[in-house]
């Protein structure tokens, strides 16, 4: 066995993988600087939600851009975010812009987001602050996405909430505690286990 460098050689061996833990933590820094978000909205015969990534820093109006999606509307598997500058089939020229606030006030501008389900049918939620009532709105259209019978635009109750990230700070505290605890544990160990007089 390999003889370790002398600081680490004084520590018992669940001391050290205490130690190499807490160094792991200390230098971790996240695979991908993104936000996961719950989301979710509903209205009468419709009902859509998940959760979606955005990038971590708010553009300059304070809206974070979503990356990815997934989730349902109505049964429905989630399977594509409509990209920002393009309008989902059916609902040319509006464009979404893919942005989403943490409020308070509204999450959403009036290009919103979009996004694809399995069964080929797309929605674009967004907020109509353009109307004498703001509120939000679900643009819908199926195929062949013919203005008509095949797209609806209809009022929602919509949500979305970051999710907190896991405290790495506070893992830190506590495996640090746990070092400092047994640091002052062994060394009154060894205070008791000296022989009287010395």
């Amino acid at each position: 066995m390999p003889k370790l460098p002398p600081p680490f050689e004084q520590y018992s061996r669940p001391m050290r993988v205490l130690l190499i833990a807490i160094a792991a933590l200390w230098n971790a820094s996240p695979a991908s600087a993104s936000i996961v978000w719950t989301w979710q909205y509903s209205a009468s015969g419709i009902a859509a939600g998940g959760t979606f990534q955005t990038v971590d820093t708010p553009d300059a109006s304070g809206g974070y851009l979503i990356t990815s999606i997934a989730g349902t509307r109505n049964g429905e598997t989630i399977t594509s975010l409509q990209a920002p500058g393009t309008a989902i089939p059916g609902n040319e020229p509006f464009l979404v812009d893919d942005l989403i606030f943490p409020g308070p006030g509204p999450q959403m501008t009036s290009g919103g987001f979009g996004f694809g389900t399995s069964g080929g049918n797309f929605s674009n939620p967004f907020y109509a602050g353009f109307l004498p009532t703001p509120g939000y709105l679900e643009f819908f259209s199926m195929p062949p996405f013919t203005p008509g019978p095949d797209t609806s635009e209809v009022p929602i109750v919509f949500s979305a909430t970051p999710v907190p990230e896991p405290a790495i700070g506070l893992l830190l505290l506590v495996a640090l505690m746990l070092f400092l605890l047994h640091a002052r544990g062994s060394a009154l160990l060894r205070r008791l286990r000296q022989p009287a007089g010395i």
